[in-house]
């Protein structure tokens, strides 16, 4: 296992009311790697990111309990059973993996500690980086990473969107490198 998916394996407890990541099966988002979805289900993750986030940034800041704010979330989004599936993997697995990514974004912005960060910062980059480094994760790094900027430049300040690009091409510079190593390794090919 890489070093950035070595952080996310260990398992974290899980909380009183949070919601558990529930395995996708065959088809479902999270299903496997980087597959073409059709422009609807583009739309609904576009959308659950974006519920993910606000219920992400309740949860932070104000400290309610994962479950009701997730189930708030869904009542007031419209999404579809895939979107909403979407919404509660990516909420859940950023709540049980909260220390990793926490370390991560101080490996990679180290000038700016993380309980320091613009709370919506902080989480557009939980979310991201968890979908980038999760074996489970079906979308594009390109894609994870533009929508996060999106995200940035819809919620955060005026420095949002460039510093959450920053963050996230390095995080995925490094995973891609480490992911490009282990497949020489697993081949047989001398990588020094």
């Amino acid at each position: 296992m890489d070093e950035c998916n070595r952080e996310m394996a260990p398992s974290v407890p899980a909380q009183e009311a949070v919601p558990k990541p529930v395995p996708a099966q065959d088809g479902e988002p999270g299903s496997g790697r980087y597959r073409s979805l059709p422009p609807w289900m583009i739309r609904e993750r576009r959308k659950a990111r974006q519920a993910a986030l606000q219920a992400l940034y309740e949860i932070d800041s104000a400290g309610h309990p994962p479950g009701r704010v997730l189930e708030y979330r869904l009542a007031a989004v419209r999404l579809s059973p895939e979107g909403a599936r979407f919404l509660r993997w990516l909420v859940a697995g950023v709540l049980a993996h909260r220390q990793d990514l926490d370390r991560l974004i101080a490996r990679y912005a180290p000038e700016w500690p993380v309980d320091k960060l613009a709370i919506v910062d902080r989480n557009i980059l939980r979310m991201a980086i968890f979908e980038l480094a999760s074996p489970e994760s079906d979308a594009p790094p390109k894609v994870v990473i533009n929508e996060a900027v999106e995200l940035a430049k819809t919620f955060g300040s005026d420095s949002s969107p460039r510093f959450v690009n920053g963050v996230l091409g390095s995080v995925w510079r490094d995973l891609d490198a480490q992911a490009s190593s282990g497949n020489a390794s697993a081949r047989g090919e001398n990588t020094s």
